[in-house]
């Protein structure tokens, strides 16, 4: 495990269109008897309810929800560019039926009992404050369902409090 410095928010200078949206993700949740991690591309930062926050959309079908539903904490880690090999492959293999972690040659670590991977370059660890699942009647603009959900797996946003922020 590389060692990783708490930072507080007001020093992380990120671009999270970039980080999420463009270089992904990895949502890990779980205790440490059995954790799972998923990629993401879908999220964001910022306040909600006076509370440093991060919001994650969660498919229904995925395994790592079930994980955040029992523990009601995870964590984003932030791999970045050198790591999409691996990413692309904990995003398309499901942890049910596969031990995808060790099999993307990836490592757990923990903060705070909260599973993270440690490969990250950026880990923020997360508690849970509300979710909501979203449904096609939620949708103002009809075209997003037909584009993003013609299989009926809609996600779950999940509101999260910021507990740490790490970095190398």
């Amino acid at each position: 495990m590389h060692s990783f410095q708490k930072l507080d928010s007001k020093d992380l200078e990120i671009n999270p269109f970039q980080m999420i949206g463009e270089e992904w993700m990895l949502v890990t949740a779980g205790n440490k008897e059995k954790a799972n991690t998923m990629t993401a591309s879908w999220g964001g930062m910022g306040i909600m309810w006076g509370k440093k926050v991060v919001f994650v959309f969660i498919r229904e079908s995925r395994y790592t929800k079930e994980f955040i539903d029992r523990e009601q904490k995870f964590s984003l880690s932030f791999p970045g560019e050198s790591h999409r090999r691996e990413m692309k492959f904990l995003g398309a293999v499901s942890g049910r039926t596969e031990d995808k972690i060790s099999e993307a040659g990836v490592h757990l670590g923990y903060m705070d009992d909260i599973p993270y991977i440690d490969e990250g370059k950026l880990i923020i660890t997360c508690r849970c404050l509300s979710k909501t699942e979203i449904k096609e009647e939620d949708y103002l603009d009809g075209k997003i369902g037909k584009t993003f959900y013609a299989d009926g797996d809609y996600h779950t946003m999940y509101i999260a409090e910021i507990l740490g922020i790490y970095a190398r």
